[in-house]
């Protein structure tokens, strides 16, 4: 559904943010994407959706050139960008003049989604929300879309607890197998029982795409004496319980994944990482 071959991207000169990356992305999945500070994930997102243009490579989105951002794309992508912008309209009428872009838009699961969010005022102005409260609008109006393709950048910022867990439940119910869900985020615990693949960017490069299924198959995440292990140690970090470790998973040992211990062993051992999934992206 999403394909990038060869992406050069800079800003300027001095800073180029993407030279000769690849990436695929396939649909039936709730992929999230987790990088440091800095390292392109919103610019990766936009490039994805036509709203940058790399300077080099190709960017093909649901078969067509992202960059022409032709109606027949736009019809079936959504990206939900961190800096939302609401106008000075009531929910209600916001949905009225915005969904008629999208063909398989669905009013009732919008109004499911806003009650599960506790928003059940819909002639409230978007301008007068808090911001939480106007995330909760978005995210719902972006998922009742129902667009192949959905792009999200910092979803569950500004969320509370019980949003974040009525995010899940929602997320959960708009997932299918021919839709898409990219998901960019810091908040790593907020996304750890929703997502099936990992996709992890530093420097300008993919040094990780892999579904959960594919990492607990190779890598092992447990807490043990680390000197008394005897598979390869990709990453320790000491607690009080003892050592948690992520290590090769050389016995064959199904562990549970932990997606902030994946990243620090990632970014601790990207040979060795690249050799074991001996994947190219």
């Amino acid at each position: 559904m999403i394909q990038l071959q060869d992406i050069h991207f800079a800003y300027r000169k001095d800073r180029v943010i993407f030279n000769e990356l690849n990436l695929s992305l396939t649909n039936g999945h709730i992929y999230g994407l987790f990088g440091k500070n800095g390292a392109g994930k919103t610019t990766l997102l936009k490039i994805m959706a036509g709203l940058r243009f790399a300077q080099e490579g190709t960017v093909t989105t649901l078969g067509e050139n992202a960059a022409l951002r032709k109606t027949s794309m736009l019809k079936d992508i959504y990206f939900l960008s961190e800096e939302m912008y609401a106008p000075a309209l009531t929910i209600k009428k916001y949905v009225q003049c915005y969904a008629p872009f999208y063909e398989n838009f669905n009013h009732d699961q919008f109004d499911e989604y806003l009650h599960l969010f506790e928003i059940t005022d819909q002639s409230q102005k978007l301008t007068a929300l808090s911001l939480g409260q106007k995330k909760k609008v978005l995210i719902s109006f972006a998922l009742a879309t129902n667009t192949k393709i959905l792009l999200m950048d910092e979803p569950t910022n500004g969320l509370d607890i019980p949003s974040k867990t009525s995010f899940r439940k929602i997320m959960s119910m708009a997932a299918s197998d021919d839709r898409l869900i990219f998901i960019s985020t810091h908040q790593v615990r907020d996304l750890h029982s929703l997502i099936d693949a990992v996709v992890i960017l530093d420097n300008g490069s993919i040094l990780l795409n892999a579904t959960t299924d594919e990492i607990v198959e190779k890598l092992c995440f447990k807490v043990t004496d680390a000197n008394g292990t005897d598979e390869p140690i990709l990453y320790c970090e000491d607690n009080l319980q003892g050592s948690t470790v992520v290590t090769e998973n050389v016995h064959h040992i199904e562990t549970k994944l932990d997606i902030e211990l994946l990243f620090n062993a990632v970014m601790m051992n990207k040979q060795r990482i690249n050799e074991l999934f001996n994947r190219k992206f």
